[in-house]
């Protein structure tokens, strides 16, 4: 097992809610980071003493703490500004703080006061200034009299903080955001399952999740489970009861049809009585098709959908359809034949109950087939053009005036290409007619 795995299982067995778990991966990153930092910041904060500018700074200070000791208290503050320069800022004030933010800065001290060893009696002071606030050393040493000289120098040391450290400070930062990354996606890891699955409900592909994550989680995934069941369980007595009714009634449509053919009445009503039988039948077959067009139909398989369309169209002529057909003689693909075909009779079966004449095209891309099957029919309105994709739709006003059908047969033509991982694209045609568009995935290449 990897150390990968084995933190994944130990992390899921701590006993947390999600919203807490969540909290202490913040929680916990953040104090790390803060303490990494912590430790790279006073490891950063070191700084190059320039031994020419310790000299001179050293020189200037003794100067300057001669001429403001030997001038008046009332003309020091202008004494000090004509002493600064753009490099040694001086200043003056009447007596030391009690309290100030200056360090001890032993080594630096030393050296200064070893280049002018008057300033030994001058109790030095120094403090480095952030960067923040334009960096260097500041200090202060005392006069004679007990007041306090004051100066700051930007070229006395410099900061040794560059991109190097920069780059190490971003280190620990990018560390704990991938440990806490991995960390959350781990939380989330189950809902992220549960949402695919959810996208599976109602279909014949249904799969249980195991129960995993944190109690939340995983008592949301054992509720879908039960919940996919029972709907599995009401899809399947459906369509179960759907096919055994469907089934049923051939037997007594049958019989009857016997009864007209044998009964002494007239030709006109044995017409009439026999076009009411044969299109009880045809509903009868509709709803079978719109059924078995949601089971699974086992793997798919390759196919030759150039064949398979012309040789629809063949019977299409044959049963009285004007069609043409514009592709390639041959084209593989990988589908369900049975579910595929009974799409493309549909199509020619639309087209000739409302145009009486189609063309067909078949159009090979790299990664999708696209196959249109259009008409110069009534058309669809175009705020129905989704509505008829539902099963039992009729348009009455438009194509299905006086016609036969359940109002299945673009349902069956959806389902069975959604099944294949395509779609159905509906779109009328300038100048009147409907185009309905099948793209299928293209998992082989043109034979």
């Amino acid at each position: 097992m990897s150390v990968s795995a084995t933190l994944r299982r130990w992390y899921e067995r701590i006993s947390l809610s999600l919203a807490a778990r969540l909290l202490a991966i913040m929680l916990v990153i953040l104090v790390a980071d803060f303490v990494a930092n912590s430790l790279m910041f006073e490891r950063a904060r070191t700084f190059v003493v320039n031994s020419e500018e310790v000299a001179r700074a050293a020189e200037h200070l003794v100067v300057a703490r001669r001429v403001l000791a030997d001038a008046p208290r009332h003309s020091r503050p202008l004494v000090a500004h004509q002493l600064s320069t753009s490099r040694f800022h001086i200043d003056w004030r009447a007596r030391r703080p009690a309290e100030n933010d200056f360090a001890a800065l032993p080594s630096l001290k030393d050296e200064i006061v070893q280049a002018q060893r008057e300033l030994a009696s001058a109790d030095l002071q120094l403090v480095l200034v952030p960067l923040s606030r334009g960096g260097g050393m500041a200090g202060s040493a005392l006069l004679p009299d007990g007041s306090e000289l004051v100066f700051r120098s930007k070229r006395l040391v410099s900061w040794s903080l560059n991109w190097d450290l920069l780059l190490r400070f971003s280190l620990p930062s990018l560390l704990f955001f991938l440990v806490a990354w991995w960390l959350v996606r781990t939380s989330v890891a189950p809902l992220q399952r549960l949402v695919t699955a959810m996208r599976q409900v109602g279909t014949d592909d249904m799969e249980l999740l195991p129960e995993a994550g944190q109690s939340e989680v995983r008592q949301l995934i054992r509720a879908f489970n039960r919940m996919n069941e029972r709907i599995h369980q009401l899809l399947t007595s459906r369509t179960q009861t759907l096919l055994a009714v469907g089934h049923d009634l051939r037997t007594p449509l049958a019989r009857l049809q016997l009864r007209v053919d044998g009964a002494p009445i007239d030709e006109a009503t044995r017409g009439e009585m026999d076009e009411d039988i044969s299109e009880m039948s045809e509903l009868l077959a509709s709803l079978q098709a719109f059924v078995e067009s949601g089971q699974d139909s086992g793997p798919a398989r390759a196919i030759d959908l150039a064949a398979m369309v012309r040789s629809q169209i063949d019977g299409a002529a044959d049963a009285g359809l004007e069609v043409t057909y514009e592709g390639p003689d041959s084209l593989e693909i990988r589908a369900h034949p049975a579910g595929l075909r009974r799409a493309i009779a549909n199509l020619l079966q639309n087209a000739h109950r409302y145009a009486g004449t189609a063309e067909v095209s078949l159009r090979p891309g790299d990664e999708w087939v696209e196959l249109a099957v259009a008409d110069r029919g009534p058309g669809i309105p175009e705020e129905r053009l989704d509505d008829v994709r539902q099963p039992f739709t009729r348009l009455d006003d438009a194509r299905a005036r006086n016609t036969r059908g359940m109002g299945l047969g673009l349902a069956i033509v959806d389902r069975v290409i959604q099944a294949e991982g395509g779609r159905l694209d509906l779109a009328n045609r300038p100048g009147g007619g409907l185009v309905a568009t099948l793209l299928l995935p293209r998992t082989t290449t043109e034979a």
